[in-house]
């Protein structure tokens, strides 16, 4: 388990449940770095006045926020402790509600709550509460001089914290085209859909693009032959309906195949056990 990035209570009512937080989850994206092409080397990260192109000193570097377009306002930790907002290392809950009320566009980040020493029992306490009455947690946290929307709830036996995106955060999308679509294609595609149908197994997910890039990447620096470009054919153009029906008899063809080994593999069996008692009589 990683060092904790923050540590503080899990408040709601007149109960706090000290805890400490971990990060969820990981990118595994692959990171580039700018190199010299004469010698390979790293280009280093420069900060530079943008008006005058030369490097400036980290001791006149300030924060500030463009307020309109060219004009900038300084921003001081004096006017940070100005708000009205408490930098508590709380957890405040403002609200227990049902996860399917939630729209998994809002959520942002994972991470881990852990219980500190002698937490125990009002961690476990609220992790069971929660899994029962099938609510999450909507609260309000600070993390790194920034208050947050999150939503508190258990995986298992475990406290997750999701960071979440307000309101105004999220975007409405643009009027889509609604072209008329027939019943038969829609009781097509729901065929399809049952037939592809499978319960969720993280597991079995891969990033093939990260995984080739990478092993292109590790042929390359030892000098192997590399792969020829693949050629964009194009998609061809086809009949939906058609389509639909084709895709729904290989599936078809997929989820039968198991079924039809399970069988074969029974009457095996079966044939094999009768052939064992007709022995066993002839036998006696």
């Amino acid at each position: 388990m990683p060092r904790a990035i923050w540590s503080g209570v899990v408040s709601f009512g007149l109960v706090s449940v000290p805890v400490r937080m971990y990060t969820a989850t990981e990118s595994k994206e692959l990171k580039f770095h700018f190199l010299d092409r004469r010698d390979m080397a790293p280009i280093g990260y420069d900060k530079v006045n943008k008006e005058t192109g030369k490097s400036v000193d980290p001791d006149d570097i300030i924060r500030g926020f463009e307020v309109s377009k060219g004009q900038f306002v300084e921003l001081t930790e004096e006017d940070i402790d100005r708000l009205d907002v408490e930098l508590t290392h709380a957890i405040d809950i403002c609200d227990f509600v049902s996860i399917d009320e939630i729209d998994p566009l809002y959520f942002r980040k994972g991470y881990y709550l852990l219980p500190q020493e002698g937490a125990e029992k009002p961690y476990r306490l609220l992790a069971k509460a929660l899994q029962e009455t099938g609510r999450v947690a909507i609260a309000k946290v600070v993390i790194r001089n920034k208050q947050h929307l999150a939503a508190v709830r258990p995986v298992e036996d475990t406290l997750v914290l999701e960071t979440m995106y307000y309101a105004d955060e999220v975007r409405q999308p643009e009027e889509a085209p609604k072209p008329q679509v027939r019943q038969p294609e829609i009781e097509m595609a729901k065929t399809l859909i049952e037939n592809l149908a499978a319960t969720f197994d993280p597991e079995k997910y891969h990033d093939r693009y990260r995984n080739e890039l990478l092993d292109l990447l590790k042929k390359k620096a030892k000098g192997k032959p590399l792969p020829e470009p693949s050629e964009d054919e194009g998609g061809e153009v086809v009949d939906l309906m058609e389509a639909l029906r084709q895709s729904v008899a290989a599936t078809k063809k997929k989820r039968s195949a198991p079924a039809r080994r399970k069988t074969s593999g029974a009457k095996k069996q079966k044939t094999a056990s009768s052939r064992r008692k007709t022995a066993s009589r002839k036998a006696s």
